[in-house]
């Protein structure tokens, strides 16, 4: 008796139904839309905030791609205070809820900036080279940035870490052994094999950053979800208002997993090429 497919047990052979079933909702909820004054007019105001959304999500996803990387890096040092260091930061930003660090950062991090940035260029002040910076200057939206920067990216080092732990060491000693720099064997080696394992959670960290990009609403930034709120406190339509913006999350969400989920299939079946 042959032995079944592994990717027909894991139910990638499957047709699928659940996506069927979505895109009918999807395509009925469409023609309401289309259909309803209300929720026409609903979804004209609500989907204003959708550039905010999309702004905040790649913004912060790549800043935090990057200082993510950097942690991990750290954290895979051969000095003992640097990964002692990244241990430390990831351990203290994942205890952290999303919306307690989002609250700190805009109210207790953005006025401590402040206040030192004033402190250091006091000089500059007193002469009247610039002007002292105020608390409002800093704008909301890139406190919130920032502040889903920090908190994604404790997640996303561990990701990198686990990735590149996951490539087998004698392709490295293979590149110490070629004379290659740690930062040659790093790019040319060890990056792009680890890129397979790291891709598929690092895709699911940037579709719940769009859903987590929603929290930025309790600072008043215009998002989708600030303007569905806006409407809602105005006109006391909050069925058809949280049933749109629930409507654009998922459309975003889902379609972007899609997205994801074929490139990743792709990088699967394609042979992975050394440049060494």
């Amino acid at each position: 008796m042959a032995a079944p497919n592994p990717s027909q047990q894991a139910g990638e052979g499957d047709f699928p139904y659940w996506l069927v079933a979505l895109f009918v909702i999807g395509a009925a909820i469409a023609a309401l839309i289309l259909a309803s004054g209300l929720y026409s007019q609903v979804f004209r105001t609500v989907v204003t905030g959708l550039g905010i959304t999309v702004m905040v999500t790649l913004i912060g996803f790549t800043l935090a791609t990057a200082l993510g990387l950097v942690i991990a890096l750290l954290g895979l040092s051969d000095y003992r205070a640097l990964r002692q260091f990244s241990r430390f930061y990831i351990e203290l930003i994942r205890g952290i809820p999303v919306l307690v660090l989002l609250f700190y950062i805009a109210f207790v991090g953005a006025p401590g900036f402040v206040y030192a940035w004033n402190v250091l260029a006091s000089p500059l002040i007193e002469q009247g080279i610039i002007d002292p910076l105020l608390v409002r200057d800093v704008s909301l939206m890139w406190r919130a940035i920032i502040a889903l920067t920090i908190a994604y990216s404790a997640f996303i080092a561990e990701i990198f870490r686990a990735g590149i732990q996951s490539v087998d060491k004698g392709q490295v000693e293979a590149a110490k052994a070629l004379g290659l720099s740690r930062f040659q064997r790093f790019r040319l080696v060890v990056f792009p094999q680890a890129l397979r394992v790291i891709f598929p959670p690092l895709s699911n960290d940037f579709v719940a950053m769009v859903k987590d990009s929603s929290l930025v609403s309790v600072l008043g930034v215009a998002d989708i979800t600030q303007m569905g709120k806006i409407y809602a406190a105005g006109s006391f339509r909050f069925f058809e208002t949280y049933s749109i913006v629930a409507y654009i999350y998922l459309v975003l969400t889902i379609g972007l997993s899609l997205v994801l989920r074929q490139v990743e299939r792709r990088m699967r079946q394609a042979p992975v090429k050394s440049q060494v």
